[in-house]
């Protein structure tokens, strides 16, 4: 975990940020990557990239090996010359896994790192303030085959995943700085060779002075630059490998079912969370021993993918794995402003209040894809609601939680849009 520290932004609006700090070291993210043709001499890329691609970035790095790239940012960004940077050094120590998507947690937001046959993708480095953009950044990446490491905090309950500490790995990763643009160097070229240009036009029409039948002279076409760039798969769309909902929420009532009906004595329940991995819940001591809420667990009957107890022994847990769920195409056939009045004119005519909001995220391929969020609470089960939800194409469940207390259920999910 990085150390405790206030990085300042330039611009406390903006949802991403330019710098972490690791070990009391500060490293800038959020580069904009490219190829790199000639690591000697990367400067005529760094500057054509600079007014063509990223205009106004002044800053640049090189990562350099087999497959050589180079980053720029602009300044008035928060970057600063000779600050190192993060994306170099954990894709040089982690050489040995050639394709990796990652996400760290880090004091002022989540670290997203994506690199591709030892290629940074051109926005596989941002450091996002908020978790929910990180985690959907993530979550659409795993869309992508054969990822061979898959790196996410361990409260997120993603499958196959690790999390090896970021300090560990900054360590065996070799650093680089971020350089100083030389923008006049091209200038000075630029007009060495238009002086020249002009010398030689001088001497040329001497020559003509001088011989009636001069040869004419032979204009060969320069053939323009060609810059390779790494060939990214196709991009599948959100919505392409949805997990079926009706499933997910007819297995999240029946798990929930199963837990709640384990009542030790002197053991409260609290909430459960649905996920699309598990179901799981926690218990809290109000009398009684460890050994009330070890048997009720035991001979519960319910098949419990994980337990614990917390070192106080105040506080077990327990989870049902949510088991394997096939996927869907679920495509959505309404733009958001259908969908928001569709939506409000469904919940208006049951009498259920609700919360909407705009939701707009582009992919690393630069995609756009809207949705609209939704938010409420019922005492009605999943396994009511999924006979009314999944009437509406493109619906992903994000969580669904049960208060056995007072008997709500709460519902939070988004529904995709044209």
């Amino acid at each position: 975990m990085a150390d405790n520290a206030d990085i300042s932004e330039v611009n406390d609006n903006r949802t991403w940020g330019s710098s972490i700090v690791v070990d009391g070291v500060e490293y800038a993210t959020s580069l904009f990557w490219q190829s790199l043709q000639n690591q000697d001499n990367p400067q005529p890329e760094v500057i054509e990239s600079s007014q063509g691609v990223l205009e106004g970035a002044d800053l640049y790095c090189v990562k350099k090996g087999k497959t050589p790239q180079f980053g720029i940012c602009v300044s008035a960004d928060g970057y600063k010359q000779g600050e190192f940077v993060a994306a170099p050094t954990v894709a040089t120590a982690l050489a040995d896994q050639p394709s990796f998507v990652a996400v760290f947690k880090v004091d002022n937001g989540w670290w997203y790192i994506c690199v591709r046959d030892d290629v940074i993708l051109a926005n596989g480095d941002m450091l996002y303030k908020n978790e929910e953009d990180a985690k959907k950044q993530f979550m659409s990446m795993l869309m992508v085959p054969d990822w061979r490491l898959k790196i996410a905090p361990p409260e997120w309950g993603i499958e196959d995943t690790l999390y090896p500490t970021l300090p560990d790995i900054m360590q065996r990763g070799s650093r680089v700085r971020l350089q100083k643009i030389d923008t006049k160097g091209k200038t000075f070229y630029i007009v060495a060779a238009v002086v020249a240009f002009v010398v030689l036009y001088l001497v040329y029409k001497l020559f003509m002075m001088l011989f009636s039948a001069p040869p004419k002279p032979v204009v060969v076409p320069i053939q323009p630059k060609v810059v390779a760039q790494p060939e990214v798969p196709p991009e599948p769309k959100p919505w392409e490998n949805l997990p079926q909902q009706d499933v997910y929420m007819q297995r999240c009532y029946a798990n929930a079912l199963s837990l709640v009906k384990i009542m030790p004595p002197g053991w409260n329940i609290g909430m459960i969370n649905c996920s699309l991995s598990s179901t799981s819940t926690s218990w809290n001591r109000e009398f009684g021993r460890i050994s009330t809420i070890d048997k009720a667990l035991t001979e519960s009957g319910v098949n419990l993918s994980g337990r614990s107890i917390a070192p106080d022994g105040n506080t077990a847990m327990a989870a049902i794995a949510m088991g394997e769920i096939a996927t869907e195409n679920s495509e959505p056939t309404k733009n958001m402003v259908d969908l928001k009045n569709v939506l409000n004119n469904f919940f208006q005519s049951i009498g259920q209040t609700v919360e909407l909001s705009d939701y707009t995220y582009t992919s690393p391929q630069q995609n756009v894809y809207f949705s609209v969020k939704f938010k409420f609470m019922s005492n009605y089960n999943p396994r009511i609601w999924s006979n009314l939800l999944t009437k509406f194409s493109g619906l992903e469940m994000n969580t669904i939680q049960y208060n056995p207390a007072n008997g709500v259920w709460s519902y939070e999910g988004a529904i995709y849009a044209l």
